[in-house]
């Protein structure tokens, strides 16, 4: 491998020859094609070899279908395996809680929707995702109006209502979260002057992370419904259109209120973009917030009255509950062990630490946000903010790790290979965050064949060679044809201490699976493998939240070169 090129190199497009000048390693070839890339961790990747042959202008169109396709049929067949509660009575899990509510909203009045059966699974969302119960449930009705019949459905398991249901998230998911998550690729790659074929391996390592496809496939959930709308609200804020940002942000916090977790960061961007450079536009942005959050809770006050408004606000900030209920790799469980906060606070004081946590660990991105109101900043700020949620806020659970994982996920269309290799690695300990949970739902199965393809896919099994293993056992079609030491790259950072950090993570990470499988707890601390995830876990998103932050200082004089 070097840099001189046969005089019968082929060169797939002139965006593509256009980048070459600004690469510092040698440039890689094969069968006389060059295979120049900014994108450097993702050259020997399967998915680019996927994409590769779509290279030419003509046939370009075809790579974006054939990622969404892939995506979607990863989808299904994660589908087709178990999800929360199932055949796990009385209360069964969060299948019968979505069901349940697909049930009460069509068969009950707005003003009975917050109020009825709480003590089973009582609707504990915003408006929105009530809206959505019911257009969903009315539809499957149509269908079968045994699926959602009041009472008499309840606990409901059969093969086709499993088929309507599984059917409704990847509509959701298709509809709102795949073409914001494509855009934003695009837009992106456009302003790093990116090859389209380098915009789309992004966008199918960011539909391809292992997270939300088990959470909300698996163990079943809308959160790309909350995630998608977020993504169309730095879409817009890209794009320069802050009023549609405000609307779909607040839209985003009306379907889940966890999407709150982001709430400082677009704060202090359209408050910096509006009020100190543009001030009709922030009478805009205010208005167009308080009229959709108005055009959300106005059904409820119509038909119950302000008494319906205000036991929705009660359902949905459940702060009656306590600091935390299951194990979750936040401040709070972990340190739990030795300091019993319950035992030494009364709930309003534990709330109190709560916010002043909280606001300590978002107060560097919010200012950072609000000082230097830059674009490429935004994942960076919205991945610390979210995360000083996971990690202080009060009632986290396992599955909110979402929220950060968006924004960093966002990460795979940077230029700086040190960023995809920290990003994949996050993926991974989040998806290790999960396992209690996946496991208890039955989707071990799931847990690890989605991890495996995932990496697979954007290359992080590329350390394995010829050199060791036969050609055929390699984990891809180009690996075998680049460097050893060129493929190494796409595994670890340069930096030496992200090296040691990540490999030791990853032995821990497999040491207290094997412990898992292999031995039982000891019966004084049964859930010692669950801590022992869970510290690892809570380490690991600590050293992420300095990183971002870390991140947002360095690069807030630069521009989307540097991004």
């Amino acid at each position: 491998m070097g840099k001189k090129i046969k005089k019968n190199t082929k060169i797939s497009s002139s965006a593509h020859s256009k980048n070459e000048s600004s690469l510092s390693f040698p440039i890689p070839t094969k069968n006389g094609v060059i295979l120049n890339e900014k994108k450097e961790a993702f050259y020997a990747s399967p998915l680019y070899d996927f994409l590769s042959p779509l290279r030419p202008v003509n046939h370009q169109w075809g790579a974006e279908y054939i990622i969404v396709f892939f995506a979607l049929i990863i989808r299904c067949a994660v589908g087709l395996g178990s999800f929360s509660g199932y055949k796990d009575p009385p209360m069964h899990g969060d299948f019968e809680a979505q069901r349940h509510w697909l049930e009460i909203t069509t068969s009950l009045p707005i003003s009975k929707w917050y109020y009825y059966n709480l003590e089973y699974w009582g609707l504990d969302y915003p408006p929105l995702t009530a809206y959505h119960s019911y257009v969903l449930g009315y539809l499957g009705s149509l269908i079968n109006s045994s699926w959602f019949k009041l009472d008499d459905s309840r606990g409901l398991e059969t093969l086709d209502l499993k088929s309507y249901m599984r059917f409704t998230v990847i509509l959701s998911e298709a509809l709102l979260y795949i073409p914001g998550i494509i855009y934003f690729c695009k837009w992106i790659g456009k302003h790093t002057h990116e090859s389209p074929i380098n915009q789309y391996i992004a966008a199918a390592a960011i539909l391809f992370q292992p997270a939300l496809i088990l959470i909300d496939h698996g163990h079943f959930q809308y959160n790309s419904v909350m995630l998608g709308l977020t993504v169309y609200a730095i879409n817009n804020i890209l794009d320069d259109y802050y009023v549609p940002a405000a609307i779909c942000f607040v839209l985003s916090i009306g379907f889940k209120q966890m999407a709150l977790f982001y709430s400082p960061i677009f704060f202090a961007f359209l408050l910096r973009q509006s009020l100190f450079i543009n001030f009709p536009r922030f009478i805009l942005i205010s208005v167009a917030t308080v009229l959709t959050f108005f055009a959300m809770f106005v059904p409820l006050y119509v038909f119950g009255g302000l008494d319906n408004v205000l036991q929705c606000l009660h359902r949905i900030f459940p702060f009656q509950r306590g600091i935390f209920e299951d194990k979750v790799a936040n401040f709070w469980c972990v340190s739990n062990i030795v300091i019993k906060y319950r035992e030494l606070f009364t709930l309003d004081e534990l709330k109190m630490l709560s916010l002043v946590l909280t606001f300590i660990g978002f107060l560097p991105a919010f200012v950072i946000i609000l000082l230097y109101p830059k674009k490429h900043l935004i994942p960076y700020a919205l991945a610390s903010s979210s995360l000083s949620f996971y990690l202080f806020g009060f009632q986290v659970h396992e599955k909110t790790i979402l929220l950060p994982l968006l924004p960093l996920s966002l990460l795979y269309t940077s230029s700086d290979r040190n960023v995809v290799s920290l990003v994949s690695w996050v993926n991974n300990i989040a998806v290790f965050s999960l396992w209690p949970l996946l496991k208890k739902d039955g989707l071990c199965l799931q847990y690890f064949a989605i991890l495996y393809l995932s990496n697979w896919l954007i290359g992080n099994f590329s350390f394995i060679t010829p050199r060791f293993f036969p050609k055929w056992l390699t984990p891809g079609p180009s690996v075998s044809d680049v460097s050893v030491a060129y493929r190494r790259r796409s595994l670890l950072p340069n930096s030496l201490f992200w090296k040691v950090f990540i490999v030791l993570s990853y032995i821990i990470m497999g040491a207290i699976h094997l412990c898992d499988f292999l031995l039982a707890p000891p019966d004084k601390y049964p859930d010692l493998w669950v801590l022992l995830n869970s510290a690892l876990c809570f380490g690991c998103f600590v050293l992420v939240w300095l990183w971002t932050n870390y991140k947002l200082v360095l690069l807030r004089n630069k521009t989307f070169k540097s991004y």
